[in-house]
């Protein structure tokens, strides 16, 4: 197949895109259920593309003079300024409803009503929904039909060259709606189109493109399936806030695209998404089934005891059948493993004396995604008796620690084991918490060494005796739109002989709480992400985390 560019077109690769209409049966079965159990829908990621390895095979070309460049990190750039219309096609024409995001940079502008956007349901070059940047100071959602423009409504807002836009259009069913920067700006119903696939768009107008992520819209995933967010190079000079900056919400609910923060970078975390699927009813099946390293879902199904680590292999998603099962006396052992997700486990009161000694444990381990878990151990038998509940360590990096119900322990979740292993941990480390309960942690809530940016988000923190958050040894931290109730030290730099870091506080929220101590700066935030007000964040998490809720 001939590429528009004077390239061979080659199909979308399976580190990143991938299609579920190749999985057959119990694969595409197992693939579905990771994402949606008891009824709830959850997004499956259906493409992404971050254009950091600098190809842009699988795009078609209409107009333009399209390249990947460096623009912060890599980005697809059209930079033929006079070209009226330059436009790059991707995606499966099948699609129906899906979300489509991705960040947008005007850089230049020629003449007046010109325009910068992303394109949904296009089933051909003039024909699509579209969600525009003009240069007219406007935002707006349009759709396209023979290259007849009827606008389905709109906002004035501010366009301005040379600056970053994070662009989404949902379609679904007949629902068409946009957002620029996670704040709606239109929604209306149209029958125009009801499938088709992405596009990029200049008119009159140059600009960077980055981060492409498509998701399915409702329980049944649309015809192609891939990893779970585009990834993006964190910036590496520090800045006192993201360089995307993150929207406010208006309600609470769990967010609809499921995996976001670190583990959507680098690559994304599919987990055993494409695998077989296992159901195991005893401590020795669950052993040996997550072993391997094949892609394989293992789903769990009653409360193990146990007195060794179980050792988790690479390319598996480890998920808890209802509320109650998972694990007592021992835990999950993620070492030296890519692309792993646990979600829906019951993890507890594992001794110090047990293998890692901690529920889950990270070292090494990269793209993984610990969510809707319930970690606990007790606070009566002082605080060696056990270690950490969730443990980072060993230059483990993109992980995101999600809607986690952390509870009863001494020292519950720590990302770097020693002051002495900056060599090994900095530029790694990289870790998103957001939505979990810590709930009687007296300290390492969590505690970090070396990783910059450490992003902590959304959580609830109740009842926290020594202290909820430490950044340490020029570790970065970002902590935001958290509520901290009876914690009197909700956060600081520097612990006990550790070096203090970095952390910058902003929108958190305080009941019978201290303020905390924020100083200095930390990198950016590559990923998109919204924020909670965060005087509802108790509501939200006391409802949505732990066990039995996905």
């Amino acid at each position: 197949m001939s590429n528009p560019h004077g390239s061979t077109v080659h199909h979308h690769r399976a580190k990143r895109r991938w299609t579920l209409a190749s999985l057959a049966g119990t694969a595409a079965a197992a693939l579905a259920l990771v994402f949606s159990m008891s009824g709830v829908a959850h997004a499956v990621t259906l493409f992404s593309d971050n254009f950091e390895d600098g190809d842009f095979s699988g795009w078609s070309k209409s107009g333009g003079e399209w390249a990947v460049v460096t623009d912060g990190s890599r980005a697809f750039q059209q930079s033929k300024l006079d070209s009226e219309l330059a436009r790059e096609f991707a995606g499966d024409s099948t699609w129906t409803s899906y979300s489509l995001q991705a960040r947008v940079k005007p850089l230049a502008f020629d003449g007046t009503a010109r325009y910068v956007g992303i394109a949904a349901r296009a089933s051909g070059s003039t024909t699509f929904y579209r969600l525009a940047l003009l240069n007219s100071n406007r935002a707006e959602l349009q759709a396209v039909s023979s290259g007849t423009v009827t606008v389905l409504g709109g906002v004035n807002r501010t366009v301005s060259t040379g600056t970053w836009y994070t662009l989404r259009v949902d379609v679904s069913g007949t629902t068409i709606t946009g957002f620029v920067d996670g704040a709606q700006i239109a929604s209306a119903t149209s029958t125009m189109e009801d499938n088709g696939r992405i596009g990029l768009q200049t008119f009159h107008a140059t600009a960077s493109f980055d981060d492409v992520i498509v998701s399915s819209i409702g329980s049944t995933p649309s015809p192609s399936a891939s990893t779970s967010s585009p990834t993006s190079s964190p910036t590496s000079s520090p800045t006192s806030s993201p360089t995307t900056s993150p929207t406010t919400s208006p309600t609470n609910n769990p967010p609809a695209t499921g995996l976001i923060g670190w583990a959507t970078q680098g690559g994304g975390t599919t987990g055993g998404a494409g695998g077989s699927t296992t159901v195991v009813t005893s401590l020795a099946a669950l052993t040996s089934a997550v072993s391997s390293t094949s892609a394989k879902i293992v789903q769990v199904s009653g409360n193990f005891s146990c007195t060794g680590d179980v050792r988790v292999g690479a390319n598996t998603t480890v998920l808890g059948v209802g509320s109650g099962s998972g694990l007592t006396g021992c835990g999950l052992n993620m070492a030296d493993v890519n692309n792993v997700i646990v979600r829906n486990m019951n993890i507890s009161k594992v001794q110090a004396s047990s293998g890692n000694g901690d529920a889950i444990h990270i070292d090494h381990g990269t793209h993984i995604w610990i969510d809707h878990n319930d970690l606990s151990s007790d606070t009566t038998h002082g605080t060696d008796f056990y270690d950490g509940l969730l443990d980072i360590t060993h230059a483990a990096d993109y992980v995101t620690v999600s809607w986690n119900r952390i509870h009863d322990h001494i020292k519950c979740s720590l990302v770097g084991h020693s002051d002495s292993n900056a060599s090994e941990d900095t530029g790694h480390l990289r870790i998103t918490y957001h939505h979990n309960l810590f709930s009687s942690c007296d300290q390492r809530n969590p505690r970090v060494r070396f990783g910059n940016p450490v992003h902590v988000f959304n959580n609830y923190y109740v009842n926290i005796g020594l202290y909820g958050i430490a950044s340490t040894e020029n570790a970065g931290l970002l902590v935001e739109g958290n509520y901290f109730e009876n914690v009197v030290d909700p956060f600081h730099v520097g612990q006990a002989d550790s070096d203090p870091g970095t952390l910058v506080a902003r929108n958190n929220f305080f009941v019978n709480s201290g303020t905390g101590v924020a100083t200095g700066s930390v990198n950016s935030i590559p990923y998109s992400y919204s924020v909670d007000t965060a005087s509802g964040v108790k509501a939200s998490v006391s409802a949505g985390a732990g066990t039995g809720k996905i």
